[in-house]
Order: structure tokens, then C-alpha cells, then sequence
């Protein structure tokens, strides 16, 4: 496989990552009641040991320029040290704080049966799979989002961003500015973190190793949509025979 296919190739998955629920988290059709559910399996399937897969990615990697890239992404999710100031995952928490949820959810979710499957298939990718994998699944797909092409490629438009005010936990659950840091941190650095994992895969997985990151990025698609299917139902969404979400009717 050559390297634009297997560039193409990952773009298109990325492209998918976008699941049909998003539209109740965004519009505030999701139960405040119920909107934990969504941050707590968040928080305990990557959000709070991020910084830990990308250090697997690093430890397995040979190449430093690679790791040079890794480490500074660790270094940022574990100490906020380079624009946060505090660590990506206690900043997580600040959504919830803001919100007025109990954090002792936070300290030992349960996670839902597709949550811990993907979670299972993330500690398998970032421990057992080298150094390709990890770092494609943990820094291109985990951190990526659908619009991936329009941050790195300068020909496709770049989605624009929205004042933190249109942000919406604030917009429809009236959280306090103050306590989106977490995304004020991500809009500092993120387009250098996207710059250099795509570089880092792009430029030195082998040739021979391309065919089994992109199989490995589409199980974590796979295993991302179902865990989002369950995270949808858990917060009272459903899907209509449109394909939009609505709030679940009661039987």
C-alpha cells in the first residue's frame, strides 16, 4: 500500500467517526438528569488514562522524532504543562464540576458492556499491536474527529470554530465559562498534536505495517459506534426511523 492510499484510506475512516445521537448531545435534547452518563463513560474508557496509551505508543516506539512528537503530547495530557496548566484529565472533570454532578461517579465508573469492550480492544491496540497501531489509535482516532481532512489537508475547508459561549453545555445545561479549560487547552494545542500524528503515522509506519493500521483503525470505528449506540440509549436517546435521534418513547 502505498502512502497516499494508506493516507486516504485512515481520512475515510476518520470522515465516519460521526454517529447518528450526536445531534441530542448538541442541541440539548439530552436529559440533564441523565447527561452523566455520557461524561462518565467518557472519563472511564479513555479520557482518564490517555495520557497512559500514548505512553505505550511511545514506549514501543524505535523512532525518535516519533517519540520526541509522543512525548510532548504526554507531557500536555499529564501535566498541562505546555498550555493547560493542569492535567487534561482533571480538566475533564471540570464539565462535571461545573455541572454539579457528584464526582464520586468519577472515581470508579462502570462502564457499560460496550464501553468495556472498547476499552478491552484500546488496551489491546496501544499494548499488544507495536508501535503503528498505538500511536494511530490513540492519536489519530481517539483524539481525531470527523473533520480531520480540513486539519490537516490545506486544500479541503477547515471547519470553523465557535465562541466558547456556543459551547453546548453552556448554550443548553448553563455551564460557567470558566469551566470549559479543558477546551480552551485542546483549541491551544490541538492542531499541533493533529500535525504531528498524522506525521508520525504517515511517515514511519513501514509499507508493510499500513494494511494492519488501517484493519485496526476500523475495528476502533466499529467498536466506538457500538459504544456510543449504548452511551446514547443509557442517556434516554433512540434512534428514529429517520436516522435522527429522539428522546426514547416509554413502553
Amino acid at each position: 500500500m502505498d502512502k497516499e492510499t494508506f493516507f486516504e484510506l485512515l481520512l475515510r475512516i476518520m470522515e465516519r467517526k460521526d454517529h447518528w445521537s450526536w445531534p441530542a448531545f448538541t442541541s440539548g435534547m439530552v436529559p440533564r438528569e441523565r447527561l452523566h452518563f455520557h461524561l462518565e463513560q467518557e472519563y472511564g474508557t479513555y479520557v482518564r488514562d490517555f495520557p497512559v496509551m500514548a505512553g505505550w505508543a511511545y514506549v514501543q516506539c524505535p523512532i525518535a522524532e516519533v517519540r520526541r512528537a509522543l512525548a510532548e503530547n504526554i507531557y500536555e495530557e499529564e501535566t498541562g504543562g505546555l498550555a493547560a496548566g493542569r492535567p487534561h484529565p482533571e480538566l475533564f472533570l471540570e464539565y462535571a464540576r461545573g455541572l454539579a454532578m457528584d464526582l464520586g461517579r468519577f472515581v470508579n465508573v462502570e462502564l457499560l458492556p460496550a464501553a468495556r469492550t472498547y476499552r478491552e480492544f484500546l488496551d489491546h491496540a496501544t499494548q499488544r499491536r507495536g508501535w503503528e497501531i498505538a500511536a494511530a489509535v490513540v492519536t489519530i482516532f481517539i483524539e481525531g474527529t470527523k473533520n480531520e481532512r480540513g486539519e490537516i489537508d490545506p486544500a479541503a475547508p477547515r471547519q470553523a470554530q465557535k465562541p466558547l459561549a456556543e459551547h453546548p453545555l453552556v448554550k443548553h445545561y448553563g455551564l460557567a465559562l470558566e469551566h470549559l479549560a479543558l477546551t480552551k487547552a485542546h483549541r491551544q494545542v490541538e492542531g499541533n498534536h493533529r500535525a504531528s500524528a498524522w506525521q508520525a503515522v504517515l511517515n514511519h509506519a513501514p509499507g508493510a505495517k499500513r494494511e494492519t493500521v488501517v484493519s485496526a483503525m476500523e475495528n476502533a470505528l466499529a467498536h466506538w459506534l457500538s459504544y456510543r449506540d449504548e452511551v446514547a440509549a443509557a442517556c434516554g436517546i433512540e434512534r428514529a426511523p429517520d436516522g435522527r435521534p429522539r428522546l426514547a418513547v416509554k413502553r
